[in-house]
């Protein structure tokens, strides 16, 4: 009996390890048959949150991309856009931790002078029909950032002595938010106005 129980165990680890190695083959087949659909998918939605955030341009703002890495890890991206050899704006790509279900990704367009012009959620994790409202698509909150300059016009929350309605029962996602386009601000301004 024992020399049996032996060779059942001896097959389930075989039979294991055999479900194991096809589900492993499978996931990373499944992996690098999305990975490049995925990645273009993202680049487009990048390249459409640029337009939306600054004014007609007739350079390629991508290819112009210049990243900087910041003192806490993390990294902007500038997309400098240009009509006729003129800056026109310049779209960043920002983000915070602090969202209320963690990180959040924007695009916030900057005029040279530092005004911002526009933003545009990219990614987040936010509850939906609370925090999901800096989204353009869930409500015009995020509207109130156009055409400000972040040296008169404090990009924090009224709570926080700042001028930005926060969303209604989502303030920690307003500060987010407002935490991203300030840091984008601040950084915009030591790359473009020395």
């Amino acid at each position: 009996m024992a020399s049996k129980k032996e060779s059942t165990f001896g097959n389930m680890v075989v039979v294991l390890f055999v479900i194991s190695l096809i589900s492993a083959t499978t996931l990373g087949f499944v992996y690098e048959l999305t990975k490049t659909p995925i990645q273009k998918a993202q680049l487009k939605k990048q390249e459409l949150a640029i337009a939306e955030v600054v004014p007609p341009f007739d350079n390629n703002p991508m290819k112009e991309a210049e990243t900087v890495k910041l003192s806490n890890g993390g990294e902007l991206t500038f997309f400098p856009a240009r009509k006729n050899n003129e800056l026109v704006g310049v779209a960043v790509k920002t983000y915070s931790e602090s969202g209320f279900s963690g990180r959040i990704d924007i695009m916030v367009g900057f005029k040279p002078d530092g005004t911002i012009i526009n933003t545009s959620v990219l990614e987040h994790k936010e509850t939906p029909g609370l925090g999901d409202k800096m989204s353009k698509t869930k409500s015009k909150w995020s509207e109130q950032f156009n055409d400000k300059d972040p040296k008169v016009y404090k990009v924090k929350v009224t709570k926080d002595g700042g001028n930005v309605d926060a969303i209604t029962a989502s303030t920690i996602s307003s500060r987010a938010f407002c935490q991203a386009v300030d840091l984008a601000y601040a950084e915009f301004m030591k790359k473009y106005k020395k």
